[in-house]
Parts: structure tokens; sequence; C-alpha cells
């Protein structure tokens, strides 16, 4: 697997090191709200969720490094399925679409892939705008599709095709 850097970015491979970091960010309750489970109650969780980031050959995850600090991850969890998460005080820097716009660029010029697609909470807006700024467009919604922590969640599904 790659790494990558941006302006002010380090793409990366998942190490065992990084259970900390990313245990930070899986704790806060602002960080987890859209995510497809709820807040990490352990250390030993966060570890488990790494384990399984560790590439598998089902896609191409990244873990977003800033100073030296990883400060989420960004990638193609499983081909052509994008996600990403972002340590609450590294949002609103850009940071996010910095990462995105690499990832969609290996997914589609490494991976051949012919679109990329992604599956967001309508509430959500943060991550919708984001993707709309990136190019996807809205391919259908869909009630009650995740259950997180006792509360039923709704999907948007989104699609970047890859450019011609």
């Amino acid at each position: 697997m790659a790494r990558i850097e941006t302006q002010h970015l380090i793409l990366r491979p998942a190490r065992v090191d990084d259970a900390n970091d990313l245990h930070a960010i899986f704790t806060r309750s602002e960080a987890m709200r859209y995510w497809s489970r709820p807040p990490h109650e352990s250390l030993a969780e966060t570890r488990e969720w790494l384990a399984s980031m560790i590439p598998s050959g089902a896609g191409e995850d990244f873990i977003i490094e800033h100073e030296g600090r990883c400060i989420g991850k960004a990638g193609l969890w499983r081909f052509p399925e994008i996600g990403f998460i972002l340590h609450p005080d590294f949002w609103g820097r850009g940071f996010a679409r910095e990462a995105l716009e690499v990832v969609l660029a290996r997914g589609f010029a490494v991976h051949a892939l012919d679109h990329v697609i992604a599956d967001v909470d309508p509430r959500n807006a943060a991550s919708l705008g984001l993707l709309a700024r990136l190019g996807f467009h809205e391919t259908a919604r869909a009630q009650r599709t995740w259950q997180v922590d006792g509360e039923w969640c709704d999907s948007v599904y989104l699609k970047l095709d890859a450019p011609r």
C-alpha cells in the first residue's frame, strides 16, 4: 500500500501504534455521531477495529497524518465505497477534502474503478456538502438502514463516476 504526501498531510497504511490516536477520535461522540457504530468504550475496542483496518485486500484505507499525528482515516474501505472520519479538532481546515481528493484519484487511476459510492446519514450536512463539492451526486435514499446504539438511521446514497 502506498504512502502519499499532500500539501498538509501524509496518507499511509495503518499501524498498530495508531491505536491511541484513533481511540481519541472514536471516543468523541461528535465524531461518531453519524458513524456506523457508537463511540468506542475501550482501547481494546479501538485496537480490534484497527486490526480490521490493516490491509485486508477488500479495499484501501489510509491513516491521515498531520504533523506526525494520526488525525483520522480516509479510504475505499471496501471497493468501491469511500469512508472517512477526522478528529473534531481538525474539522473545518480542508483536511478531509485534501485526503479524499487523493483517495479518489488513486481509486480511479490505480484501481481502475469506474465509480465510487458513499452511504451518508442525511443529517450529516458537512459530509454531504463535502462529497457534493467533490462531484458526488445522490442516487437514492432509504429509511432505517443502520441501527446504531438503539437508534435507527437513514441513508443517502451517492455516486461519483470516474473522470472520462
